[in-house]
């Protein structure tokens, strides 16, 4: 595969350059390269699902490049043979539900987005029903990708072209989520004297005001950023991001709204705020998703990534009684680990990151923002019934004092390589540091607790995904204890002549 398609692959995603604008970096995905991928995904979906003729909907967030990117993508499809649904401005979740919703069930979908990137990024993500791609998937459509450009797959003479028609599947999808909010409570405006605030950063997720809460009941007054707009003025559509989320507390604090809600740019990842202000995001998120499952299903499991608080897995086990399994970083990784979960009969209902990615059993552990936070209204609507707020759920969770995160680069080519030596390195340090203990359950990197005094946390140092470097996650329970912490370790990182260890000997002040 020559290296141009190599490049394009992200884990599970297609993701790439599709806009000039930003110095230094140069469009790699480009509408022909789109459309030649397009194509390759159509020969590798005939392939699996045995079909001559496929029906593939098609889907795009609010970028830029999204209607170049797109008609050069239902162009390729329908050169194929593929009958393409235009579902036009569509969010990632919904492009997967046309794969499985009654009256649809289409062969394959595409989405066109690049999550929370920059204006000048896009990318493709596939579906079929039994859900997203693998990255082994991705690798192959790639691979045949590279055989369509160099002419090995040939259009057959005589095939006849695919059709095309305009769908708005956003409304169908919104449609199931009004359904399934009024089916949960009983009742047709179970938000009726609820004021909630949607934030959706110009992205995609503008639907949820009119189409979900409005419906519903809700006064939506105070909203912001509906509109799609994808050079993303006003902040990073991204849950994850402080000025964002800075953004819908002022919301909420100044129109006295009951609940804040936002999404990123495709909304598979979502975010709240409470009525007091407070952020509904990472271990608070996890742990109020936590309470209504394991409230449905006593005992059960929930699945993490890496990096979630000590706070919570003793809110999940010892107030919830349920059961926190900590995995590896990474939405499919999470996501896959709980199908793992069920299927080896440990009834495991929610996998979810701290990036706010949250898949549910009962929704095809599909990660879908809109879905969760569905799932939050439905409580807030029983909660309030009884005089109750859905802060409540959460009053026990016990948060860090302080929480930090260092990234530290690798100048190794076998970046992989050299980035666990340090951690095998760092696994001899701690076995000799006092009142500093290497949790013995541990599917990733190397999480060490620190139970002395001053420090009272834990540490995580892993592996990227992706990239040529380290993150190094700390927490303490008590003020100045990532001091401590990080002042014992900045001298072992600063003995690794290729590990740039600059960003956390600052902090140490060494």
């Amino acid at each position: 595969m020559k290296e141009k398609w190599k490049k394009l692959q992200n884990g599970s995603d297609i993701r790439g350059i599709a806009l000039e604008g930003i110095e230094g970096q140069h469009v790699n995905l480009t509408p022909e390269a789109g459309g030649i991928i397009a194509e390759a995904f159509a020969l590798w979906l005939a392939e699996k699902v045995g079909k001559n003729t496929l029906t593939v909907a098609v889907g795009n967030d609010s970028r830029l490049s999204a209607d170049a990117l797109r008609g050069a993508v239902v162009n390729a499809l329908k050169k194929r043979g593929v009958n393409v649904v235009n579902c036009g401005l569509a969010s990632t979740p919904a492009m997967f539900m046309t794969t499985v919703t009654e009256g649809y069930m289409y062969d394959g979908s595409v989405m066109l987005t690049a999550s929370h990137l920059p204006f000048n990024r896009n990318g493709l993500k596939f579906f079929t029903k039994d859900g997203g791609l693998e990255k082994a998937d991705i690798t192959k459509i790639l691979e045949i990708a590279d055989a369509v450009e160099d002419g090995a797959c040939p259009v057959t003479d005589g095939l006849t072209e695919g059709s095309e028609v305009k769908m708005d599947f956003i409304s169908v999808y919104a449609a199931g989520l009004v359904s399934k909010i009024r089916n949960a409570t009983g009742e047709l405006r179970p938000l009726a004297g609820t004021h909630i605030i949607v934030d959706a950063g110009n992205g995609a997720g503008g639907f949820y005001a009119e189409k979900v809460l409005r419906p519903l009941g809700a006064d939506t007054s105070g909203s912001q950023f509906l509109e799609p707009d994808g050079s993303f003025p006003n902040h990073i559509p991204n849950p994850e991001d402080k000025n964002a989320m800075d953004s819908i507390q002022r919301a909420v604090l100044e129109n006295k709204a009951d609940f804040g809600i936002i999404f990123d740019t495709d909304v598979d990842r979502a975010g709240a705020v409470d009525r007091h202000g407070k952020e509904i995001n990472r271990n608070r998120i996890i742990a109020m998703i936590s309470a209504i499952a394991i409230a449905e299903h006593p005992g059960a499991t929930i699945v993490t990534d890496s990096i979630t608080s000590s706070g919570l897995k003793k809110f999940i086990e010892q107030e919830l009684g349920g059961v926190h399994h900590r995995f590896k970083r990474g939405y499919k990784n999470v996501i896959n680990e709980a199908i793992r979960l069920n299927n080896e009969g440990v009834y495991t209902p929610v996998a979810i990151e701290t990036s706010g990615h949250g898949a549910l059993k009962e929704n095809y552990f599909l990660d879908d923002g809109a879905y969760l936070i569905a799932k939050l209204l439905i409580q807030l609507a029983l909660m309030r019934k009884e005089g109750r707020h859905i802060d409540e759920l959460i009053d026990k969770l016990e948060e860090p004092a302080e929480a930090v995160e260092f990234r530290l680069n690798i100048a190794d080519s076998d970046f992989k390589a050299y980035g666990q030596s340090v951690i095998d390195s760092l696994g001899a340090f701690v076995k000799v540091q006092p009142g500093w203990q290497a949790e013995e359950v541990n599917y990733e990197g190397l999480r060490v607790r620190c139970e002395n005094d001053n420090e009272r946390g834990w540490f995580l140092l892993r592996l990227s995904l992706h990239d040529p470097l380290l993150p190094l996650n700390i927490e303490s329970d008590v003020a100045g204890g990532n001091l401590a912490i990080a002042r014992k370790l900045a001298p072992f990182f600063k003995g690794f002549e290729k590990l740039d260890s600059s960003s956390i000997c600052a902090f140490a002040g060494n």
